[in-house]
C-alpha cells in the first residue's frame, strides 16, 4: 500500500509544481492585443518550459523602476534603445548571456542586458481609399491641410510616441518646435498607447496613424487588406529595435534564462513577423515571409544611440508639450 500511496502522491502533485513554474513577463500594451504577439508567444514557449507565463502589460519602465528588486517580474520584454539609459542605470537586469553577432539589424549592435528580438521603423500609415494623395514627405505631411486627421501615442507612456520625438529631432534637429507647431492642429487625439490609436485608425477615425512601416503587412497577409500603406519619406525613418532583458531578482532564474535563450533561435525568430508584424532580429532576408520582403523600405534609417535618446528626451519632450498645451 505504501509505494501505491507514495507513488498516488507524487502523481497528484506533479500538476502543482507545474503550476508553480511560472514566468512573469512585463510587457508593452500592444503585446496582449489583438494584432500582438502575446498569445503566440504564450503557446510556444509554455508548449516546451512546463511552465506558465504570465504577461502584465502596462508602462513597463516605471512600473519596473517603482517596484525595484520587489517586482514580480521575471523578464521585461518591449523596451527600446530610447529608454535603455534608464533602465541600464536602475542595475536591475542580468546579462542575457546570447551572441549577439550576424544580428539582421541596419545599425550595429553590442549589449549585453538588452536583446533584440524585433526590429522597425516609425512610419504614418494611412488608407489610399481614404487618403487618395497621401504626404510624400515629412515636410508635405506638415504642410498639408489641417483638416487631415492623424492619430500619434503620447512619448510620455509609448514607446512609439517617444521615437515619433526623436524622428523629429533627427529630422528638423533646433527646428523641432516649429514642424510640432505645425503638425500639432492635425493631430485629432493623442493616445496612451498604439493600440487605441491603431484601433481609431481602422474604425475610420483618422486619416493616417503613427505606427510602423510593417503594419501593412498585418492587413495584407491576415485580412487580404491591400489598402493600409505606409508613407516612405525621403528624410528618412526612425528606427527601433524592441528589447527583452532579465530582472536579476527573478526567482525563477532557469526559466527566465530558457526564455532569453529562446529569443534568437530561428523558432523563435521566424514567429516574429506574423505574429508581431515587425522585422526578426536574427533572420537572413531571405527567411522572411514574401509579404515582408514585398514591403518598400526607407532608403535612410534614423537613429540615436541610447545616450544621446536619453539626452534629447527631456528637450524634445518639453517641445512637444509646448505644441500640444493648447
Amino acid at each position: 500500500m505504501k509505494p501505491l500511496l507514495i507513488a498516488t502522491a507524487l502523481l497528484a502533485a506533479t500538476p502543482a509544481l507545474a503550476q508553480d513554474r511560472v514566468l512573469t513577463v512585463y510587457a508593452s500594451d500592444y503585446i496582449a492585443s489583438e494584432w500582438g504577439p502575446g498569445p503566440t508567444i504564450k503557446s510556444e514557449f509554455e508548449a516546451f518550459c512546463d511552465c506558465t507565463l504570465d504577461f502584465v502589460t502596462g508602462d513597463i519602465l516605471p512600473r519596473l523602476l517603482m517596484e525595484g528588486e520587489s517586482t514580480d517580474a521575471d523578464i521585461v520584454f518591449g523596451l527600446n534603445t530610447d529608454v535603455t539609459a534608464r533602465a541600464r542605470a536602475s542595475g536591475l537586469f542580468a546579462p542575457h548571456g546570447q551572441d549577439t553577432s550576424g544580428l539582421s539589424l541596419p545599425v550595429d549592435w553590442s549589449d549585453d542586458i538588452f536583446l533584440p528580438y524585433n526590429w522597425g521603423e516609425t512610419a504614418f500609415i494611412y488608407d489610399n481609399t481614404r487618403l487618395e494623395n497621401p504626404p510624400a514627405s515629412f515636410q508635405e505631411l506638415l504642410d498639408a491641410p489641417d483638416d487631415l486627421k492623424i492619430v500619434i501615442q503620447d512619448p510620455r507612456s509609448s514607446i512609439s510616441g517617444l521615437a515619433l520625438l526623436l524622428w523629429v529631432k533627427q529630422v528638423y534637429g533646433d527646428d523641432a518646435p516649429d514642424a510640432w507647431a505645425k503638425l500639432a492642429p492635425k493631430v485629432l487625439t493623442v493616445t496612451r498607447g498604439w493600440s487605441e490609436s491603431y484601433g481609431m485608425f481602422t474604425d475610420g477615425e483618422a486619416d493616417m496613424v503613427l505606427s510602423y512601416t510593417t503594419s501593412p503587412a498585418y492587413h495584407i497577409a491576415a485580412e487580404d487588406d491591400l489598402t493600409k500603406k505606409a508613407a516612405i519619406f525621403p528624410e528618412g525613418h526612425y528606427f527601433m529595435a524592441e528589447l527583452a532583458a532579465q530582472v536579476a531578482s527573478t526567482d525563477q532564474p532557469e526559466l527566465a534564462q530558457q526564455f532569453m535563450d529562446w529569443i534568437l533561435t530561428p523558432e523563435f525568430q521566424k514567429t516574429i513577423p506574423l505574429a508581431n508584424w515587425s522585422l526578426p532580429a536574427k533572420l537572413p532576408q531571405d527567411d522572411w515571409p514574401q509579404v515582408m520582403r514585398d514591403l518598400p523600405r526607407p532608403d535612410k534609417t534614423l537613429f540615436y544611440s541610447e545616450d544621446d535618446a536619453e539626452a534629447l528626451r527631456q528637450p524634445a519632450l518639453d517641445e512637444w508639450l509646448r505644441a500640444f498645451a493648447g
